[in-house]
């Protein structure tokens, strides 16, 4: 049997605001009824986090949940812990209606870290970034240039970024342009 390998194996650049690729992250669509007390359960029993609010991101050690749409949620784990994760999830939400499924190798995160972060988004994403705008524990859902994308910021300079593997090169290429020395239009405030 083969390992399983990121979609860019940890691919870096350093420019003026450092990207990377940031390897294997458990991920799993959760899709049900939201505002129900078992899915509040089952997300807190799988992460430690409460339920997020519309566009809020809640992170739990090295564990998180995002909201993605009204009847869909973002759980994210280690790798090692999707299975057992998942076993949780199906046992606390059964007899209710739902869909948990196993999206981590479906899928590629990057980090963008530095003062300037913001500005690599706004650069590529129709997405207002100014700090009174956007601010960490949000997460948006969006297009970035030609692909579909979401992000959210983990501090004032630093941003995750998630999108599909299939696309992985195109997106690290993206970012990786965006934060060229010498492309600076000034951190947004």
């Amino acid at each position: 049997m083969s390992s399983a390998v990121s979609a860019l194996q940890g691919a870096k650049f350093d420019g003026y605001v450092k990207v990377e690729e940031m390897g294997l992250r458990g991920m799993i669509t959760l899709r049900g009824d939201v505002a129900s007390a078992k899915m509040k359960k089952a997300v807190l029993e799988a992460t430690g986090a409460k339920l997020p609010k519309q566009r809020e991101i809640l992170h739990e050690g090295d564990k998180a949940v995002a909201w993605m749409s009204p009847d869909e949620l973002l759980v994210m784990v280690p790798y090692a812990e999707v299975e057992a994760t998942l076993g949780v999830l199906e046992k606390t939400l059964k007899g209710q209606h739902f869909l948990a499924a196993n999206v981590s190798d479906a899928r590629a995160i990057f980090s963008l870290d530095g003062d300037a972060a913001r500005e690599i988004i706004a650069k590529l994403c129709p997405v207002d970034m100014a700090t009174d705008a956007f601010a960490p524990g949000q997460i948006r859902r969006t297009r970035m240039a030609q692909i579909a994308a979401a992000f959210w910021m983990t501090s004032e300079t630093r941003i995750e970024v998630v999108c599909f593997r299939s696309v992985a090169q195109y997106a690290f290429d993206l970012l990786k342009d965006a934060a060229e020395p010498g492309g600076e239009v000034g951190v947004l405030t």
